[in-house]
């Protein structure tokens, strides 16, 4: 989800669609599936709003069990959420915080299911901008309102990561640039980029095939993605086909490579390019219709690759028994590497979804690595900065497979923003989110 700027839609009807997104997230759903319920002409808007709103959401929800001795009903909680995360701080509100207040009203207002509770917003919201620093004062010691993430999730950064716990939060509260990675096989990186200038884009390059544009577009107005030389992807989730790939056979090669969990299909895509046309790639996923995503990917690149439909840890479904040089696994996980993409994220998730996730993670590697040739790789990777999905898994997966040995690998990427001055040592240069990765070799038998 790229973020867009709010238009000259009436700032009360975008309030409105936010706050029912909002009460959406809140229920469960994903910030994407509530967005896509939006009327087109709302979406650009409403989804700024929304993931301003959510990046926020911790402070807003301190300052509202301050205005109000009881949590009121899911929608109105909403509004007045919405309103108190987009006005607390006037320095990054985006309208001043008076304008805010009055069009969250006019949005009660003219919600039918809202009208009774109009006044009650319209006094909660009077009394904050009365008494708003006072207010703001009082929850800064919450941990959930100071790092507008869950107190579960703050204490597993900490545990995690003692040393970058807080530059991880900070990360994650920025919005994330909108990054690219060029299809090296059809055009250099620098003349994409040349193009790039004179339709009046700018860009700074990132990794060894990425370009980070300033401002964020549709992809349609980018020159080179209906062409397919250029396909949107976060600089860290590039890397994953590189690592794969880099110096494990002669150029002229022809690989077989299994890419597992492969939707929205952006490493399967990569690999593609990467890789001579005598190579064969499949691409699992158990989903149809993100496998349907995969397919379109491809036919935009101009590549072909297998497409199968089926639970990747199910092998006597789908696998013909010949085994792989070669395995992505692109594990299912918590996503809190990608928060700043995914701001709902942080809100979704459960603290024991890290133990079930990383269960699913453990079953995969288990599962697939007898599919991988003797002397051939696993790529294992997470969009997770949690260790349970990253370096314990590992870990693990060593002890207990004494003919896997660990290659040297990226291991736990922290999200970081590229325009920072203090960008975080031991880590990949640039903008990119955060992620994990460690690659295995099948040692032959003796």
């Amino acid at each position: 989800m790229s973020e867009h700027k709010p238009t000259s839609v009436p700032l009360w009807q975008q309030l409105q669609a936010v706050a029912q997104a909002l009460a959406q997230v809140r229920r469960g759903v994903s910030g994407t599936v509530a967005l896509e319920a939006v009327p087109s002409a709302l979406r650009p808007g409403v989804q700024a709003l929304l993931f301003q709103a959510l990046r926020q959401l911790g402070r807003a929800q301190a300052l509202r069990a301050q205005l109000a001795s009881r949590t009121p009903a899911p929608l109105p909680d909403a509004l007045l959420c919405t309103a108190l995360a987009l006005a607390w701080d006037p320095d990054n509100a985006p309208y001043e915080p008076h304008t805010l207040v009055n069009q969250a009203v006019e949005a009660a207002k003219k919600t039918r299911s809202l009208q009774m509770q109009a006044n009650f917003l319209n006094a909660c919201l009077r009394r904050f901008l009365r008494e708003r620093d006072a207010l703001v004062a009082a929850t800064d010691t919450d941990v959930q309102s100071q790092w507008n993430h869950p107190e579960w999730w703050v204490k597993r950064l900490q545990q995690d990561h003692p040393d970058h716990w807080q530059d991880i939060l900070r990360a994650n509260n920025q919005a994330a640039p909108m990054t690219w990675r060029v299809n090296t096989s059809r055009i250099i990186r620098e003349a994409l980029q040349m193009d790039w200038v004179n339709h009046g884009l700018q860009s700074q390059p990132v990794g060894e095939q990425g370009l980070v544009l300033s401002q964020a577009h549709s992809v349609r107005d980018i020159p080179g993605f209906a062409e397919g030389l250029c396909s949107v992807q976060d600089a860290a989730a590039q890397c994953a086909a590189q690592i794969l790939l880099k110096d494990f056979a002669p150029a002229d090669q022809a690989l077989r490579i299994l890419d597992a969990c492969a939707a929205p299909g952006g490493k399967t895509a990569h690999l593609l390019e990467l890789l001579n046309d005598k190579s064969e790639v499949t691409a699992l996923d158990i989903d149809p219709q993100r496998c349907e995503r995969i397919a379109q990917n491809l036919q935009r690149i101009g590549r072909q690759a297998k497409v199968i439909a089926a639970d990747a840890a199910l092998t006597k479904t789908w696998w013909d028994g010949k085994q792989f040089d070669a395995i992505l696994l692109d594990a299912p996980c918590t996503a809190s590497g990608i928060v700043r993409r995914h701001p709902d994220v942080r809100w979704l998730r459960r603290d024991a979804d890290i133990a079930k996730l990383a269960g699913i993670q453990k079953n995969l590697l288990n599962q697939l690595w007898p599919l991988v040739k003797p002397g051939g790789r696993l790529l294992y990777c997470t969009c997770s900065v949690f260790m349970a999905e990253g370096e314990n898994q590992a870990k693990t997966f060593v002890e207990h497979n004494t003919n896997a040995c660990l290659l040297p690998s990226l291991g736990h990427l922290r999200p970081q923003n590229g325009t920072t001055s203090a960008l975080l040592t031991d880590n990949l240069d640039g903008d990119h989110d955060g992620f994990y990765y460690a690659l295995f070799e099948k040692i032959p038998a003796a």
